[in-house]
């Protein structure tokens, strides 16, 4: 046992000094890059590079999935709230004033390149002509004009959306909503095998432009605080934000949960509150809530032992998922990040950039922050709350005659005649989203569609109708045009254009 523990001890000592080996490479190259920084760039590349050194510092100390799975507990009943319990307590007459504490922030950073777009993701069209960006400010615009308040917008841009946004944000400057901006950091690739960064310099424009990342969502804190924003929103008066993914259209102001943060029904206000929402088969790998050491906790797929993945994937078990929609107190924000003290487990992000090489960003999750926050709550809404566009399947649907909008917010059509979304599955050929637009004459009427799988070369005529479960594929080779004006109830279309029952 003597010899067992000295070995011990040796490896530990022998990793120790290779971490502060790597320590000191990193520190190397990061200065060499700060020094090609210009003066006007330099303090800004400095809090950059040096929010990337605690990541990696911490990136070397933790090793493996960071949760102790014995530890996993089921959450206190009362620390997630069913919403109906929520709305039920009612709106308080001085609504405006209530609104008036609150500013909305969307996380802005991503780029449209999964739907096969160029530019940010923000400001592809979902809705007659609108954008993810248009139908936000709709909706902001209709709050502030309906209870005559003053909620303003803040995007998280990165710099890979930053100089696009702020040229369409000109299109709002008569809109009555205050529109902010600022950058979430920017950080280095590593790569792969000698944990170094790939850049040389801190350029990040042509074919330097994949040297650089932005650090995932979780970074929101750091920089909202260094942009000297959050300050002056303090300063206004300002004591919440409502932070979500700019692509979930189900993410609108609640007034109901607004109300519970700013009036709690026990006196003691939440500083940080996470909406969640049952799981259904498709939500198998969405974090969920857990209690973990007396604390509610985020728990990742990425943190979970391999032989406990498939138990967190169960429904039944975990019933429960985040939507990314949070509510956080700004004075609770200030308070951790000026002690240091907000925690987040880091994800490991493996690339393959295009040249081949294998590179690693290290991001963390807004979320996850939940258990550095006093008194958490989770509240469970209605799946409406969540409707994110990922793909161009999810496109099709929010597209669809299933919603309506106003006022910049999508409702499901009351026409349908159950509350859950059809199962869309849209093939490669319909990945783009100009390719996508090309095969649609006109978005079919899917209001009593259960699940629709298209696979292969096919386009749909104007004024086609979709009903229960629609299969069509075109084999290799083959194409199908549905044609105008078809309805396609249970069928299976296969590649020789054969209509079946289903």
């Amino acid at each position: 046992d003597f010899s067992k523990a000295m070995s011990q001890a040796g490896t530990s000592q022998f990793q120790e000094v290779i971490r502060q080996e790597l320590e000191y490479s990193m520190k190397v190259e990061l200065d060499k890059i700060l020094a090609t920084a210009p003066s006007n760039e330099l303090e800004h590349t400095k809090k950059d590079l040096e929010g990337f050194k605690k990541l990696f510092h911490r990136f070397l100390q933790e090793k493996g999935p960071s949760v102790d799975w014995g530890k996993i507990q089921r959450p206190p009943e009362d620390s997630i709230q069913p919403y109906e319990k929520i709305k039920a307590r009612g709106l308080p007459d001085n609504i405006a004033s209530v609104l008036n504490k609150l500013v909305v922030v969307k996380l802005n950073g991503g780029l449209g390149t999964s739907m096969g777009c160029k530019g940010p993701k923000s400001l592809i069209g979902v809705r007659n002509e609108n954008t993810f960006l248009d139908l936000t400010v709709q909706q902001i615009e209709h709050l502030n004009k309906s209870y005559n308040t003053d909620v303003p917008l803040v995007l998280m841009n990165s710099f890979n959306t930053d100089d696009d946004t702020k040229k369409i944000l000109q299109k709002y400057s008569h809109s009555r909503v205050k529109i902010y901006t600022f950058n979430q950091s920017r950080y280095p690739r590593i790569n792969k095998e000698t944990l170094l960064p790939i850049a040389k310099d801190v350029s990040y424009s042509g074919e330097n432009t994949e040297c650089w990342y932005p650090p995932g969502h979780g970074d929101i804190y750091a920089s909202f605080y260094n942009s000297g924003l959050l300050d002056n929103l303090v300063g206004e008066g300002k004591e919440y934000i409502f932070v979500s993914n700019i692509d979930n259209l189900g993410a609108t102001v609640d007034l109901y949960i607004l109300n519970h943060l700013m009036n709690p029904p026990n006196g003691k206000r939440c500083e940080f509150v996470m909406e969640v929402t049952n799981k259904t088969r498709a939500d198998v790998k969405g974090g969920t809530l857990t209690q973990y050491e007396n604390k509610l906790r985020l728990v990742e797929i990425a943190q979970v032992p391999k032989a406990h993945v498939d138990e967190f994937k169960s429904v039944s078990k975990f019933k429960i998922f985040n939507t990314n929609n949070l509510w956080i107190a700004l004075s609770a924000i200030k308070r951790l990040q000026e002690k240091n003290a907000i925690d987040m487990e880091i994800i490991v992000n493996p690339k393959t950039l295009d040249g081949g090489l294998n590179v690693i960003q290290l991001e963390t999750a807004v979320g996850a922050a939940i258990k550095s926050f006093e008194n958490s709550l989770g509240i469970n809404v209605p799946r409406s709350r969540f409707l994110p566009v990922k793909t161009t399947s999810d496109l099709l649907l929010v597209m669809s005659n299933l919603y309506s909008l106003n006022a910049g917010s999508l409702t499901m059509s009351e026409k349908r005649e159950f509350p859950t979304v059809p199962l869309v599955k849209l093939g490669s050929s319909f990945t783009k989203v100009q390719d996508y637009l090309r095969r649609f004459e006109s978005i079919p009427d899917m209001l009593e569609l259960d699940h629709l799988t298209v696979s292969g070369d096919v386009t749909f005529g104007k004024n086609v109708s979709l009903k229960g479960t629609v299969i069509i594929i075109a084999n290799h080779g083959d194409r199908i045009d549905i044609p105008a004006g078809a309805l396609l109830e249970n069928k299976i279309v296969s590649g020789n254009l054969r209509i079946l029952d289903h």
